[in-house]
């Protein structure tokens, strides 16, 4: 794709649409997956994946009784990695709907009204990319 005489934001909304378009290839040939790994220093953290593998649940975070429930979105699915402890593999076809899953669970376990320089417990990605070449964040 090339543009002859754009300016800076037409050449700009090209890229993006271009990088788009190279997305959705790639998603639909290999998919995207995304790590994340459970980081805990006392209490460990405990998660319930639904059979169907749309939703998780996080008990025992800090130690606390709250269960968080993040549903996942629109064709991702969410596993237990079976060779590693404490990490969850995110599945999918669309980039866009499994980096925000992954940044939803994240996101419900920031810690609150603690010094996050001490505490620094949550669940973070580990490696993401499309499936077959994962790189480590």
């Amino acid at each position: 794709v090339e543009v002859h005489f754009g300016r800076r934001l037409h050449i700009a909304c090209i890229r993006t649409v271009c990088s788009h378009i190279r997305n959705m290839v790639i998603g639909v040939t290999k998919g995207f997956r995304y790590k994340m790994r459970f980081v805990y220093a006392h209490f460990p953290i405990n998660a319930l994946i639904s059979d169907a593998g749309d939703k998780i649940e996080i008990r025992n975070f800090l130690g606390e009784k709250v269960t968080r429930v993040v549903n996942m979105l629109e064709g991702v699915t969410i596993v237990r990695d079976t060779k590693v402890k404490d990490q969850v593999i995110l599945e999918g076809n669309d980039i866009e709907n499994v980096s925000q899953s992954a940044a939803s669970i994240h996101g419900i376990c920031l810690v609150r009204n603690k010094d996050i320089r001490k505490f620094l417990d949550g669940i973070y990605v580990s490696e993401k990319g499309p499936i077959g070449e994962l790189a480590a964040v």
